[in-house]
């Protein structure tokens, strides 16, 4: 049974290489979705793969590299949708 989650991260999440710190992450723990910044500063990250490894990503997110400074994890359950690859958006 694989899993899919949406999260939307508040805080210092731009500017401190956070997308290429979740992507790498993800990709090590075999993780597919995507990251990209929101206008109103917030980061969007969608994730999918085995139960165990989707939950592993969201506690990083929760942590963020050095720089970061995570103020709120908002989590929303979503539909899988069999992406192949975790990839950096930009909008």
């Amino acid at each position: 049974m694989k899993k899919s989650v949406r999260l939307y991260i508040s805080g210092t999440v731009q500017g401190v290489f956070f997308r290429g710190f979740i992507k790498e992450n993800a990709e090590r723990n075999n993780v597919k979705g995507f990251i990209r910044n929101l206008e109103d500063g917030r980061v969007e990250v969608f994730l999918e793969g085995n139960p165990d490894e989707v939950r592993k990503m969201i506690e990083v997110c929760k942590k963020g590299p050095r720089h970061s400074q995570i103020r709120k994890v908002e989590e929303k359950q979503e539909r899988f949708q069999g992406l192949k690859s975790f990839k950096i958006l930009h909008i």
